[in-house]
């Protein structure tokens, strides 16, 4: 599972014209979901997301994770995150998991983050979206359950 963290004032996603999900201070979460992965990955990467110290304390320090800051994620599933550009022009999407498994892990992940405490949002899986943000820093980071995230 990979997961594109963006730090956000305000995030919001739009399917057809309307807005199916949007969140204040928190987090936009891209979520790509892989071959091999399976709920465990899901609810490690949740956990992580929700402990990530990434927000700052009243010293300027990155100290405070999104539940310290009761802060929100706007969960949006992404699987071009599993693009393989190396060879050719046209990117491969071949190690990206199939969309019956993506959708069950990511509203897994959505779950397991709600289940910590956190209150989320999302999009629509396999519709083509609108997303907006307002990001705060620019932050964003980039996880990888492969990469032991």
């Amino acid at each position: 599972m990979r997961v594109l963290l963006q730090r956000v004032i305000e995030a919001a996603v739009e399917v057809e014209g309307e807005v199916v999900g949007s969140i204040g201070r928190g987090l936009l979460a891209f979520v790509g979901v892989g071959k091999a992965d399976e709920a465990v990955s899901a609810r490690r990467m949740a956990d992580k997301v929700a402990n990530l110290r990434i927000f700052d304390d009243d010293a300027g320090k990155m100290n405070l994770s999104l539940l310290d800051v009761k802060g929100e994620v706007l969960v949006v599933s992404q699987f071009t995150l599993y693009a393989d550009c190396r060879k050719g022009r046209r990117p491969s999407f071949t190690d990206a998991g199939p969309p019956e498994a993506a959708a069950s892990l990511v509203e897994e992940f959505r779950t397991a983050l709600a289940d910590n405490g956190v209150s989320t949002a999302s999009g629509v899986f396999a519709a083509h979206m609108k997303v907006r943000l307002v990001n705060d820093g620019p932050f964003t980071i980039y996880l990888d359950d492969e990469d032991g995230a």
